[in-house]
């Protein structure tokens, strides 16, 4: 192995990542940079499916539960954390394995991140749009402007939304354009491993795992963030619909079929983003074991 490597793992929600993350770091006595926008809040536990405590035992994971809900979280911030801590991992080991879920979070801790321009002026009028119009109108506005970005945003996540507009009017062009420029490329072999499955199999997963949530007490810990809704970190699938059932805005079968569709949503943008990338190795969840290890085995030769 002439270079450390860097095992990035991708794939949709629900899909299995953990889970394999953790094994492939088990073989190559590495640990974990989990790429989840989510998960890294301390507050947010079961609807973001964190890794459980015996699997945070059994491989040291980095960027879980590291910061508060009242701390605001770029992908741009988490890139320069992530890449530091990156570094000292390969003081002391050849492979480190990256999890991720967030497109935009694996995005700039392999390429970078533009410092993209910013005006409060013009933020603030997207803002005063969306509280007349709503987000449903904001996403048709950034449809009609940047029809990419619009394919992989999370539509139901004004903020992004706002964004990418107030970008797009401050210069004319695309954000999704404006993305594509690629800085300060990571010193180290990247391996990008695929996991897919069958699109029945993956929504199936989806929506037994959002069951399974309601059975961990989701609804008690969303109660217990009611204060802070308000926050962007807890403006994203499963707390949002939770916080409309308790304000009367729907039932809990309501709100439980509307996390499950807006999370298969999510898993659709992901793939759609990543099927783009001619350099990610896709395997079937069925084959990680055996095709998947095996192709590991000899990309690094241990």
């Amino acid at each position: 192995m002439s270079s450390p490597v860097l095992i990035v793992i991708l794939g949709p929600t629900a899909i299995g990542k953990t889970a394999w993350a953790i094994e492939v770091a088990e073989h190559f006595q590495t640990e974990i940079i989990s790429a989840d926008s989510r998960q890294l809040f301390r507050e947010m536990r079961i609807g973001v499916a964190r890794p459980s405590e015996e699997e945070l035992q059994r491989v040291p994971h980095h960027f879980i539960a590291t910061t508060s809900i009242h701390e605001h979280v770029s992908a741009g911030t988490f890139a320069e954390q992530a890449r530091t801590v990156m570094h000292a991992l390969f003081e002391q080991h050849d492979v480190v394995v990256c999890a991720g879920g967030s497109m935009l979070y694996v995005d700039a801790l392999l390429n970078g991140m533009d410092d993209l321009p910013g005006d409060p002026t013009v933020r603030a009028n997207w803002v005063d749009a969306w509280k007349q119009h709503g987000v449903e109108w904001l996403a048709a506005e950034l449809e009609m402007r940047d029809p990419d970005y619009h394919a992989q945003v999370d539509l139901h996540n004004p903020h992004r939304l706002i964004r990418a507009l107030e970008i797009c009017t401050i210069t004319g062009k695309t954000f999704s354009s404006l993305r594509t420029a690629k800085h300060q490329p990571l010193p180290y072999q990247v391996i990008k491993i695929g996991v897919n499955a069958e699109r029945e199999v993956i929504y199936d997963r989806i929506n037994q795992r959002v069951l399974q949530m309601m059975e961990q007490g989701f609804v008690e810990e969303v109660k217990s963030l009611l204060p802070h809704q308000h926050l962007n970190a807890l403006n994203t699938v499963g707390y949002k619909e939770i916080f409309e059932y308790l304000a009367g805005a729907c039932t809990l079968n309501e709100a439980i079929e509307r996390i499950q569709q807006h999370t298969r949503q999510f898993a659709k943008r992901q793939l759609t983003w990543w099927r783009r990338d001619e350099d990610i190795h896709w395997f079937s969840r069925d084959e990680l074991h055996t095709k998947g290890m095996a192709f590991l085995r000899e990309a690094i030769g241990r």
